[in-house]
């Protein structure tokens, strides 16, 4: 009776006991499935090392342009990725971090690794039929380790697209935390939300790449071409062209010089436009100081930006001076962008007086003082320089009894030794004046003359020119452009040298030569004009150029 009982104990805890265990694993298995179905939406990164720029990357599903993905070899097939010198990606499924080779294709592109502007984000398309159904990665080895086979849901492939948020990192060199390298240099992607579009990043890759040739762009070198578009004004269009530049008013019949554009050899300029030139300016004042020659390209950039005025009666000279030979100093503003283009004459830079020499007192040129209009080239955002023609044994009296520096007055001084001097005394008023974070400087080089037969005041002439000559000839550097060079060297100011001499040299038939008066007025003495241009002509080129180099070196600045 005893063991009855006894088994029946027993029985009655085996039951219990086998619910219990049941249950247990019943709750265990549901759990494992909540388990692996949570695990499986746990985002992915992916992270590629490129060369020593850090590009950032999101995918999201669309269709990819330019990455062929064969999931089911278990391997990646990059075609062209850009500025990679290694072939190694690591990609994160669900499960664990499992680094995937990429084999190198035939058809891969790399970009040159010299190349450090930019990528280009070309990539090249991924066929619509490849989505990837039911595949299994049967067995990936990391690093000599085999992962555990593992089943991967079907993911659509039909709508991807590599979206992508670029941040290009400045050659920090630096990995990801636990991600293998994929380049000697150690450029990183990183996979981040926000995103940009292929599109946006060809466009960005190309923009660096432009910005580089710009950068490196010679202009000095190059050829005139003719092109029909030009000009990009008249004289009936421009209000501002004095008499001695009207060449077309004064009677000059053909047009051809109106019509070169300057070609480098191996960039382009872009053509002038005077909306973006105007916005670049809003609110800024531009002032050129020189001689005659920049008001010459003074008022080429009026009649250049007046393209973009649709009103005339917005632009006034602030003191209602009318543009002539005789007076100076002129401020036009264009009311609508709230900007000043001036003009102040300085034909040496530095302060023309009189001295008495003996008995008499004479005219002198101040070599160790700056002009004394200098106060209002001050606070200028752009200040285009300029002063070589009237450095000139003619004009400053074969140097006898003529350059002073303090109370002496040189006997006679050399022209190049006094033209040094004098452009120190303007670089130390730049240095100590001028605040480079305000204020962009420019110099522009000497203005080549083409007096044929003798010089202005002796026969010289260059009527008969209606081409440009060919780019077989060349007279180099002046003197005073080596010197210009020398100076700016020197400088604690950065000055941009806008270097239009060679191109212009080539331009004998841009001048006025006898067309720079109204007929029936003419030279006396059969006096030609050989040494300034006619307009529209060859300073809208040296004013196309400012605005390539305004652009170029210039974006942080006036954008």
């Amino acid at each position: 009776m005893d063991r009855q009982r006894s088994f029946s104990y027993k029985s009655s805890r085996f039951v219990v006991f086998a619910f219990t265990v049941s249950s247990s694993v019943v709750f265990l298995t549901l759990f494992t499935v909540w388990l692996f179905k949570s695990t499986s939406s746990i985002p992915k990164e992916t992270s590629f090392e490129f060369n020593n720029t850090a590009l950032v990357l999101g995918l999201t599903v669309q269709t990819f342009t330019g990455l062929t993905i064969n999931f089911t070899q278990s391997s990646f097939n990059a075609s062209t990725l850009v500025g990679s010198n290694s072939r190694e990606l690591e990609k994160a499924p669900p499960f664990a971090s499992i680094p995937v080779p990429i084999k190198e294709s035939e058809s891969e592109t790399l970009i040159d690794e010299g190349e450090e502007d930019g990528l280009t984000g070309n990539f090249a398309a991924v066929e619509d039929s490849a989505p990837i159904a039911e595949s299994l990665f049967d067995e990936i080895q990391d690093s000599g380790q085999k992962v555990e086979e593992k089943k991967i849901r079907a993911i659509s492939m039909e709508n991807i697209e590599v979206q992508r948020s670029l941040k290009i990192a400045d050659k920090t060199g630096q990995t990801s935390p636990g991600k293998n390298e994929a380049s000697t240099t150690g450029r990183t992607v990183k996979k981040k939300n926000g995103a940009v579009s292929v599109e946006n990043f060809e466009v960005l890759g190309s923009k660096k790449i432009e910005e580089k040739k710009e950068r490196d762009c010679d202009v000095t070198k190059g050829k005139w071409v003719y092109d029909e578009s030009y000009p990009l004004y008249t004289n009936v269009s421009c209000p501002f062209i004095d008499e001695g530049f009207d060449c077309g008013g004064n009677g000059r019949l053909d047009k051809h010089y109106m019509k070169w554009r300057w070609k480098p050899e191996n960039c382009d300029i872009p053509r002038f436009n005077a909306t973006k030139f105007l916005d670049m300016i809003r609110g800024k004042r531009l002032v050129f100081v020189g001689d005659s020659i920049n008001r010459n390209q003074w008022e080429s950039m009026l009649c250049m930006l007046m393209g973009a005025v649709k009103d005339p009666k917005r632009v006034y000279e602030t003191r209602g001076r009318r543009i002539t030979k005789e007076k100076g100093n002129y401020s036009f503003k264009f009311v609508d962008y709230q900007c000043t283009v001036e003009y102040y004459v300085s034909h040496f830079l530095v302060h023309e007086t009189k001295a008495r020499v003996g008995k008499r007192r004479v005219q002198t040129l101040r070599i160790d003082a700056i002009d004394h209009g200098s106060s209002r080239w001050r606070g200028a955002d752009i200040l285009i320089f300029n002063t070589a023609h009237w450095w000139s044994h003619f004009k400053t009296k074969a140097g006898i009894n003529y350059y002073q520096e303090g109370n002496l007055v040189h006997p006679q001084l050399d022209v190049n030794t006094a033209f040094r001097r004098a452009l120190r005394t303007w670089a130390s008023w730049v240095d100590k004046n001028i605040n480079p974070k305000k204020t962009r400087v420019f110099f522009r080089s000497s203005s080549p003359s083409h007096f044929r037969g003798g010089q202005w005041n002796a026969g010289g002439h260059c009527q008969e020119a209606t081409q440009p000559l060919n780019g077989n000839v060349s007279t180099g550097y002046y003197e005073k452009n080596i010197i210009v060079q020398e100076i700016i060297k020197q400088m604690k100011t950065p000055v941009n040298y806008l270097n239009i001499t060679r191109l212009s040299e080539l331009r004998i038939d841009g001048h006025p030569s006898v067309y720079g008066r109204k007929p029936g007025k003419g030279y006396a003495a059969g006096i030609q004009d050989c040494s300034h241009w006619c307009l529209p002509g060859l300073p809208d080129t040296w004013n196309e150029l400012l605005y390539f180099l305004l652009q170029s070196q210039g974006r942080d600045k006036f954008q």
